[in-house]
């Protein structure tokens, strides 16, 4: 299945001026068909958000992209958009590439009515006059479930709910109907009622639109009912790859294995939870060492001479790991 999104290779460096430069993710390779969710899971900084930007090409100094290809296909055609200028970047987002950012309430222009925040993605994308763009702005926010959408279309983001924010940022995601929509943490801070709603509605805008989805969160509840695939990854390198069902039914790198370890049983006796001790270095991993050695309890010596590949361990399954593979690569 061809892939929409098919990011190869990507780093991310952040280059502080007059600091060395550091790699915030190295070598990420991910890809998300046109109907199928890809979530990207792992703990708080271990480089999922500046994926995103880079999915995007939203990087700002001092974040740059090191290296790799961001490759958008869709009826346009095949398009490298690391290779892109600024104003082709700026058509393409908004209409071919949608995202829905951490906090609604920074991403929404407080000094505009969310309709008029709607519409200004229809004028510039879809040319269309303040008036089709405002009714059809009415139109989305009914999609999305905003009750009284015509009125409320008239509010600013202060006088919404944290969910209604979020349904808001949404409806700006898929006015032009993208071929792909990024949702970063796209239920973080909010209620699990809400979470739920919110998770439902993209699920049937997935499948509405036949969209490609790349799900960015550390709830893997969340992963477990909307994935198609997982990518895990930990200090800017992705561990392990697998169909979600597969992932948690046999996970196999001690990461992920950690990550479902930590969470509560959803059935039969309660058991005590187990956490990944420390937490994840701010540092890059040395060149010739394992990411995940110093809080792996199955490092062996062999961890720290080399760093293993990602290699495939079951058809559709790969870890980079040494407990399944010998491939060395540095």
């Amino acid at each position: 299945m061809s892939a929409v999104l098919d990011m190869r290779g990507v780093s991310v460096e952040l280059a502080p001026l007059g600091e060395p430069v550091r790699r915030l993710t190295e070598h990420v390779d991910l890809q998300v068909p046109a109907g199928r969710t890809l979530a990207l899971v792992g703990e708080s900084g271990c480089g999922k958000s500046v994926t995103a930007l880079a999915a995007m090409q939203l990087l700002t100094p001092p974040l740059r992209l090191g290296s790799g290809e961001v490759i958008l296909r869709t009826r346009r055609g095949e398009r490298d958009l690391a290779r892109l200028p600024s104003p082709a970047l700026r058509a393409i987002r908004g209409s071919e590439l949608g995202m829905i950012f951490q906090d609604p309430m920074t991403a929404l222009d407080p000094v505009f009515p969310i309709g008029e925040q709607i519409a200004e993605t229809l004028r510039v994308h879809e040319r269309l006059g303040r008036r089709a763009a405002l009714a059809r702005a009415v139109e989305l926010l009914q999609l999305v479930g905003i009750p009284d959408a015509a009125r409320r279309a008239g509010t600013y983001p202060f006088q919404l709910s944290g969910g209604m924010r979020q349904r808001v940022m949404i409806a700006i995601a898929i006015a032009c109907s993208p071929a792909v929509l990024i949702a970063d943490e796209p239920t973080t801070a909010l209620d699990v009622t809400v979470q739920a709603q919110i998770l439902d509605l993209l699920r049937s805008l997935a499948t509405r639109l036949s969209m490609a989805t790349l799900l960015i969160t550390h709830d893997l509840g969340v992963v477990a009912e909307n994935a198609h695939e997982v990518a895990v990854m930990y200090r800017g390198h992705i561990v392990e790859r697998a169909p979600a069902e597969d992932l948690f039914a046999r996970p196999a790198h001690p990461y992920t294995r950690g990550l479902l370890a930590s969470l509560p049983p959803l059935e039969g006796r309660r058991t005590r939870l187990v956490p990944i001790p420390g937490q994840v270095p701010q540092s890059s991993p040395a060149a010739g060492e394992c990411s995940f050695v110093d809080r792996c309890p199955d490092a062996m010596p062999r961890c720290r001479e080399a760093r293993p590949a990602l290699a495939a361990i079951a058809p559709a399954h790969e870890a980079a790991c040494f407990l399944h593979h010998r491939e060395i690569a540095q």
